[in-house]
C-alpha cells in the first residue's frame, strides 16, 4: 500500500488486491476479483477506481495466439526480413494495426487499430504461461472500453457500488526511456480532464491545461503492479476527486491534425 499526498488536506490510497490468481480463457474477472478482494478483507466503495493490467481482461477474452498456428504473409515475411523478428509475430503485428510508425532492425512501431502508437502493437508474451508446444503470446482486448464497462456493471450488480474501472498497458514514450503505464480502456471515470478556465492561486487562468486523468492514474498503479513477478495485477485507488466525466480510451489519443510529429 502507498499513500500519495495531494495537498494537505488530502491522499490517494492505493492497494494491490493480493492472492489475484492466473486468469484462463472464458474466467469470470468479476467474479475472480470479487473473491480476491474478500479474500483480502477489502470492501468496494462509492469512487473507487480499480487499475486492471490488460493481460487479466486478453487472457479472460481468449486473445491468446500460439505462434505456430499463424501463417504469416508475404508483407509480414518481408518486415520480418528488415527487422529481424519472427515473421509469425509480425503477421500478428499487422493483423493488430493500421499503418507502420517507425522500423528498424529489432523495433517495429504501429499505428495500432484502437488508435495510439505502440511498439509491436501491445502483443507481449511476458507473464504469458507457455504449454512447450510452441511460442504463445497476448494480444490487446478487442474492445477495452467495452470490457471496461461490462466489468464496472457487474461490480454495480453484485456489490451496489458505482466504482471507475481501468485497463492498462505498459507503453514507451518519444523522447524518453523507459514504459510507463497508459489507459487503455475506461469505464466511469474522465480519461481527460479539461481544466482551462479554471483560475491557479493568483488567479491566472488555465489557458492549456488539459490533463491526462485515466494515464496519470495507470502510470500511479503501476507502481505496484511492476512489470516482472510481482503478480499484482489489480490496484484499489481510493479518495479520487474526478469530475463526474464518463470518457474513453480514445479522448486520450492526440487528432492527427494536432500531431506535429506524424
Amino acid at each position: 500500500m502507498s499513500k500519495l499526498g495531494l495537498t494537505s488536506e488530502a491522499s490517494i490510497t492505493l492497494t494491490a488486491v493480493p492472492g489475484f490468481p492466473e486468469v484462463r480463457p472464458g474466467d469470470d474477472v468479476a467474479e475472480l476479483l470479487l473473491a480476491a478482494l474478500d479474500a483480502a478483507g477489502l470492501a468496494l466503495r462509492d469512487g473507487d477506481v480499480l487499475a486492471i493490467a490488460h493481460k487479466v481482461i486478453s487472457k479472460a477474452e481468449g486473445r491468446q495466439v500460439e505462434l505456430g498456428k499463424v501463417t504469416p504473409s508475404q508483407e509480414a515475411h518481408e518486415l520480418a526480413a528488415q527487422t529481424g523478428k519472427d515473421p509469425r509475430l509480425v503477421e500478428l503485428i499487422l493483423r493488430e494495426s493500421v499503418g507502420i510508425s517507425r522500423m528498424r532492425p529489432g523495433l517495429l512501431i504501429v499505428r495500432h487499430r484502437l488508435g495510439f502508437t505502440s511498439a509491436n502493437a501491445g502483443i507481449d508474451r511476458s507473464n504469458v504461461a507457455q504449454s512447450g508446444q510452441g511460442e504463445t503470446v497476448v494480444l490487446l482486448p478487442l474492445d477495452p472500453d467495452g470490457s471496461a464497462a461490462r466489468l464496472r456493471q457487474a461490480m454495480q450488480e453484485r456489490w451496489g457500488v458505482r466504482v471507475g474501472v481501468l485497463i492498462t498497458d505498459s507503453h514507451g514514450r518519444p523522447f524518453r526511456l523507459g514504459t510507463v503505464g497508459v489507459a487503455i480502456g475506461l469505464a466511469g471515470l474522465p480519461a481527460l480532464w479539461d481544466r482551462r478556465g479554471e483560475p491557479d492561486r493568483y488567479g491566472y487562468r488555465l489557458q492549456h491545461t488539459e490533463v491526462g486523468t485515466a494515464d496519470e492514474i495507470a502510470a500511479a498503479a503501476g507502481l505496484l503492479m511492476g512489470q516482472a513477478a510481482e503478480g499484482r495485477p489489480v490496484v484499489l485507488i481510493r479518495g479520487l476527486q474526478l469530475p463526474p466525466i464518463e470518457g474513453q480510451a480514445g479522448d486520450l489519443i492526440r487528432p492527427p491534425e494536432l500531431d506535429l510529429y506524424r
